[in-house]
């Protein structure tokens, strides 16, 4: 007889990226809310850090008569709490606590963390305590609100992401041991340290020792509470195969279940208002190439993209860099490209004199200073990206068939210069690539293909071992992704095969181009959270049915 699956009547989840847009996290957790919504109502909790003291969060709506009028009993018992509705699709409650009062405890907590579960915060530095002492509030948080609702006779679920909740996690197990524990590592914090100290990850992978490499490259203490939570988790999940692999040999647990990372398509316009959002987004890519470069550009121009977190290597910004490099000598090239690379860096402002261009709504004849960048940084003389474009020569002059343009900041709609979001500029683009060294998952290729532009990645990506699996073979641009094989030491050729496919895409005609966008876009219904949300299904249960064995 099968067993009965278990589902959760109240889920709690942390993470640092509730209500604070910091990467990609925000995206798994703000697309998935909704199709727990409707399935949950308000039973899903969602706790975040109070990062905005006395201003207001954008993300956020407060409505303190939520969950039962608990926020002025919370706050007499001295928990800092506001309790609203996060402002994304589906409107889930959130609670933002106040973690700084707890930094004087630090010492007793990381004490009692030792001896019960041996985690070394010793060796912490950095984020480290910030982090822990969020998550020990949004533990006391969960804690509260479970006697309060009177929860002992329901199936409750807390969900902990990334090592930075781990240390509420093993609270809420010490203390609520009725309550199912779920822990998503969405990168590993040793995975990550190697790969980006330029130390060989994947032909090595099977022979490191997780706890020696902690020791050699200093994150100790973040990889020493992500092992305990992976342990002592009822269910341990992470986003990819690829990760999982890492966490079995660095954190010495395998995986309970993989969660891959889906997404809402409701931000991508439909019909005709699609056609406009991508007329104006290229238009406005083209008017910021002419004033930068007092070159005029057709519709004819092709627009490359690419963007995420600045880890110049880890997410291959220095591959892309260098293929753009090399698709400037090729001789077989047609067309005038433009290559954004949009990744937020240490921003200080807009260009005075590329907002006074832009003002005038004039078209320019003269190049202005440093015609590849459109923010001041505040590193001017160290920065990576300005670093490879002076080591390549790549100062965007007339004769360049490929002109590169570095956008450091966030587009949020009020960066000074395209004054747009992230999602309005990136339907302007004819091709992404992506072509990371590591990468979990990689939200930014889904995006783009939800945006029905094709992108290049690789198979260091979680997502483009899943595009390869879906078609049951290597991926190629007319599928809509490109997965490019990437090892710890083929830089040269994967930058060679991103140049290739760049030159094949200029040369489509205008129904291959189409066919090619097509299959972007049905790729990407393929990975919507209606498709993805079983997986996590099967780690509520198991976190449950171990729960109720207890």
């Amino acid at each position: 007889m099968d067993k009965k699956i278990l589902f959760p009547d109240y889920i709690f989840e942390s993470s640092w990226e509730v209500c604070n847009k910091v990467g990609g996290i925000y995206t798994v957790l703000s697309t998935r809310a909704k199709t727990l919504q409707e399935k949950l109502q308000d039973r899903l909790i969602f706790i975040g850090p109070d990062c905005w003291g006395e201003n207001s969060s954008p993300y956020f709506e407060a409505d303190s008569s939520l969950l039962e009028n608990w926020e002025k009993k919370a706050h007499a018992e001295g928990l800092k709490v506001k309790v609203g509705r996060w402002t994304i699709p589906g409107s889930p409650i959130a609670v933002l606590v106040d973690f700084k009062p707890y930094f004087d405890k630090k010492d007793e907590i990381y004490t009692k963390l030792w001896e019960k579960y041996q985690v070394d915060s010793l060796h912490s530095y950095g984020d480290y305590d910030e982090a822990s002492m969020f998550s020990y509030a949004a533990a006391l948080v969960v804690e509260n609100l479970y006697s309060y609702l009177c929860l002992s006779s329901h199936k409750v679920i807390y969900h902990a992401n990334e090592w930075m909740c781990g240390l509420g996690m093993l609270y809420i197990k010490d203390r609520l041991p009725k309550v199912g524990t779920v822990f998503t590592t969405h990168a590993t914090s040793i995975g990550r340290s190697i790969a980006g100290n330029h130390k060989p990850l994947y032909d090595y992978l099977w022979a490191y020792n997780g706890d020696q490499m902690a020791q050699e490259l200093n994150v100790e203490s973040k990889h020493s509470i992500e092992k305990q939570t992976a342990k002592f988790a009822d269910a341990f999940t992470t986003v990819s195969d690829i990760t999982a692999r890492e966490c079995q040999e660095l954190l010495d647990k395998p995986c309970d279940v993989v969660l891959p990372n889906g997404f809402e398509n409701d931000f991508v316009a439909k019909g005709a208002a699609f056609t406009k959002k991508r007329k104006e987004a290229r238009k406005k890519i083209f008017q910021i190439a002419n004033c930068l470069l007092g070159e005029t550009f057709s519709d004819d121009t092709l627009v490359i993209g690419t963007s995420g977190r600045y880890e110049f290597r880890n997410k291959g910004i220095d591959v892309f860099i260098e293929s753009m490099n090399r698709l400037q000598r090729d001789t077989r090239l047609g067309r005038k490209i433009i290559a954004l690379v949009e990744v937020p860096g240490w921003v200080g402002s807009a260009r005075k004199d590329l907002q006074e261009r832009l003002a005038t709504g004039k078209t320019y004849e003269t190049p202005l200073d440093y015609p590849m960048l459109t923010h001041i940084l505040n590193n001017m003389t160290q920065d990576n990206v300005l670093d490879s474009f002076k080591q390549y020569d790549m100062w965007n002059r007339a004769e360049d068939k490929v002109k590169i343009i570095f956008i450091p900041c966030y587009l949020t709609g009020r960066d000074g210069i395209f004054d747009m979001e992230y999602y309005d500029v990136v339907i302007g683009n004819d091709l992404s690539i992506y072509p990371s060294y590591y990468e979990p998952w990689g939200y930014t290729p889904l995006e783009s293909i939800a945006f029905k532009v094709p992108c290049i990645t690789t198979d260091l990506a979680g997502f483009g071992v899943w595009a390869n699996t879906i078609k049951g073979a290597p991926s190629e641009i007319e599928d809509g992704v490109k997965t490019i094989h990437r090892t710890d030491y083929n830089y040269s050729e994967v930058a060679d095969t991103i140049k290739d496919t760049v030159v094949k895409f200029a040369s489509f005609t205008d129904a291959q181009t189409k066919k090619a966008r097509s299959a972007a876009d049905k790729l990407s219904k393929k990975a919507l959270w209606s498709e993805f949300i079983k997986y996590y299904n099967e780690a509520y249960d198991i976190a449950l049915q171990k729960a109720a064995q207890r």
